[in-house]
């Protein structure tokens, strides 16, 4: 659950205030840069740009490059439609990329001043991703593929008009899509004259398994050899009861010539995902986790010699969990990006000397990294901030701003300042808290204030810039946002990590409770008018606070959240996430304690704060039933109550007018009980 909800987790506020703060409307007009891409000679960026029409209730992305050098960004690809998966000629001349062409998504070729567009690829049904081998004669993609029959159409022939699923196995369902027996399958396919060769050979030979890894994967899952005779790619090949408990994604390599698959991590059984070749094609490198089952487990890098295959766990003795990484050329150096200390940085490891080095500070976040030369190339973002690009100077650290992309509406924009405090927690350790005031705060003034609870459970809270849980949104509302790293968070350490396995309703609680404690004795906080909120485990937090929190907070909102934990056992899908932090199913002979201590329906009867719930019905992670029950009990109780339900949302609420009417209904809420 936890790197899902990090970066995709959004927010907002109802009416328009005041022309210099920000508003529900305003964040929906910020221009979202996505991926970026370095050209091979260091000299150029490409970037995605996306923008959404509100009133259209769309978005479309289009393609911008800039000189490495910085200078006003240019657009190169605006054509109607989404344009992404970038990629660049080896002679740094062309950016290949995906675009909707004859027969469905295909890949396109551009000069670099963006004239010559041309589809180079006609496969007849739509392909999701793609890489070229390092001379471009080799290109593998990825396509979903259908396999088997799960509707009644399908199995009755003589039922054309029949709506019904036939479910034999786990998983029936995930994140927020039935299944429906498509497979995401790879292929490859020759490059002759720039042009792609017919619809490609699977690969996978069929096979009842999905690379990249649902739902979220990428081309991040595949890639090719230097020598272009095989290309590795990411698979769980597991199926039912198995894959709905286990982790143990593999990398396998596959030969062109021989059509041989090999599992080269074999006995490796957590995650292994995002394999990289060094450019002289000696080593592999990937990301690591490995305990099964536990997805939250350290992430590590570790490398294989492929001559000897040996392997090698590069950051071991580095108590922080890795994100993403890239080799330097020579393959001297990796280069990755950790978070520590509620902050995402990049970092250098010296194969040489076996040293991590520190490249970046401050108080944001780095989203992503590239090398180009002499720099590090990546999106940067901080709480009052989205995404722009930056450089960053490997030997000096210094970090200079190459877009700007939302100038002219930060221009008039005002934000409120962001303070990192450390709180005592009730065991004695130290707790990270931000604390995120309103624009143009008075000290002298009271103000009401928002305790935000995160979920995952086990992701950060950094300098993220969110579109739906927005501080600077809440912040321009006249609230005063505390934040705190809890127990359970990345960047602690593994062991602070770890801490909320099996404890979900204990320490971490307890952490929120000291953090809120602490920091309503500011004389600009009024004590009185205290609100909790936060979605997914944030959401759990908010149910299991009503129960606990002795008239501290005078109102509560909870988003797809957890309230009964023995029916989300039952209906959610990643089984593994469950039997790893709640100990298991809740059946059997000694079904784990957590089911009886920590479950917030079994302290439904203490609870007596007004509550707002929001859940999206397409919600398999955490099913819809979780808050029809919690709002059931308040309305039973006589608990002011109301709940908003997104019939076409997920674990997110992702479709433009659907946020703004969250929006308007979270503050509306708050504004009810604490203004």
């Amino acid at each position: 659950m936890k790197k899902f909800l990090v970066l995709l987790l959004i927010a907002a506020a109802p009416v328009i205030q005041a022309q210099d703060r920000m508003t529900p409307e305003l964040l929906w007009k910020l221009k979202r840069i996505g991926e970026i891409a370095v050209s091979p000679d260091h000299t150029t960026i490409a970037y995605t740009l996306r923008e959404y029409n509100v009133s259209a209730n769309t978005s479309e992305s289009n393609i911008y490059i800039v000189s490495i050098n910085g200078g006003e960004p240019k657009p190169f690809i605006t054509a109607e439609g989404t344009e992404y998966n970038l990629a660049w000629s080896k002679d740094s001349k062309k950016l290949y990329y995906l675009a909707k062409g004859k027969g469905g998504y295909n890949i396109f070729a551009a000069a670099l001043d963006g004239t010559s567009a041309a589809q180079i690829s006609n496969f007849r049904n739509d392909i999701t991703g793609f890489k070229f081998s390092p001379d471009e004669s080799i290109v593998v993609f990825s396509k979903d593929v259908k396999l088997e029959s799960y509707t009644g159409y399908e199995t009755y022939k003589d039922m054309p008009q029949s709506n019904v699923r036939i479910v034999e196995d786990l998983m029936y369902r995930h994140w927020s899509d039935w299944e429906d027996g498509v497979r995401s399958h790879i292929f490859f396919t020759s490059v002759i004259d720039g042009k792609v060769q017919g619809d490609g050979v699977d690969a996978m030979n069929g096979e009842k398994f999905d690379s990249p890894l649902k739902p979220f994967g990428g081309i991040e899952h595949f890639t090719i050899a230097p020598d272009n005779k095989s290309f590795v790619y990411v698979c769980k090949k597991l199926s039912g009861v198995d894959f709905a408990t286990s982790t143990n994604s593999d990398i396998y390599s596959y030969n062109f010539e021989t059509k041989k698959t090999t599992n080269l991590t074999e006995g490796m059984m957590g995650y292994d995902v995002d394999p990289d070749y060094s450019e002289d094609g000696t080593k592999l490198a990937w990301l690591s986790m490995k305990t099964n089952g536990y997805e939250a487990d350290k992430n590590d890098i570790v490398v294989m010699d492929l001559a000897t295959k040996k392997v090698t766990n590069l950051t071991s003795g580095f108590d922080l969990t890795v994100d993403a990484f890239t080799w330097s050329p020579k393959g001297d150096k990796i280069y990755f990006r950790s978070v520590k200390e509620a902050v995402y940085q990049l970092y250098e490891y010296d194969f040489a000397s076996a040293k991590l080095n520190q490249v970046t500070s401050g108080d944001h976040d780095y989203t992503s990294l590239a090398f180009a030369g002499d720099y590090l190339v990546g999106g940067r973002q901080d709480m009052n901030h989205p995404t722009d690009i930056f450089k960053v100077s490997i030997k000096k650290g210094e970090q200079t701003q190459l877009t700007d992309v939302n100038k002219d509406i930060y221009a008039t924009v005002k934000t409120g300042p962001v303070e990192k405090r450390w709180v005592t927690t009730s065991d004695g350790k130290k707790e990270l808290v931000w604390v995120i005031y309103p624009p143009d705060f008075d000290k002298t003034k009271k103000y009401p204030a928002l305790l935000y609870c995160q979920g995952g459970p086990q992701s950060a809270v950094s300098q993220f810039f969110s579109y739906r849980w927005n501080f600077q949104l809440m912040a321009a509302n006249d609230y005063i946002i505390i934040a705190p790293n809890r127990r359970g968070l990345p960047g602690f350490g593994q062991e602070w990590n770890d801490a909320i396995r099996s404890d979900w309703g204990g320490q971490p609680i307890e952490d929120y409770l000291s953090a809120v404690d602490e920091i309503k004795k500011e004389p600009y906080i009024d004590s009185t008018r205290i609100g909790a909120v936060g979605a997914s485990y944030g959401g759990y937090s908010v149910y299991y606070l009503a129960g606990v929190h002795e008239n501290r907070f005078k109102c509560f909102i909870s988003h797809c959240g957890l309230y009964n934990l023995e029916s989300w056992y039952g209906t959610t899908e990643e089984l593994f996430f469950a039997n790893s932090d709640i100990g298991g199913p809740f059946y059997g002979v000694q079904p784990p304690q957590d089911y009886i201590d920590f479950s917030p329906h079994r302290k439904a009867h203490l609870w007596n704060t007004p509550m707002l719930i929001f859940h999206g019905e397409q919600d398999f992670r955490v099913p819809l039933n979780q808050g029809l029950e919690a709002f059931q009990a308040l309305q039973i109780k006589g608990i002011d109550s109301k709940m908003v339900l997104f019939p076409d949302e997920n674990h997110f609420v992702l479709q433009p007018q659907n946020a703004i009417i969250w929006h308007r209904e979270f503050y509306a809420w708050l504004d009810k009980y604490l203004k």
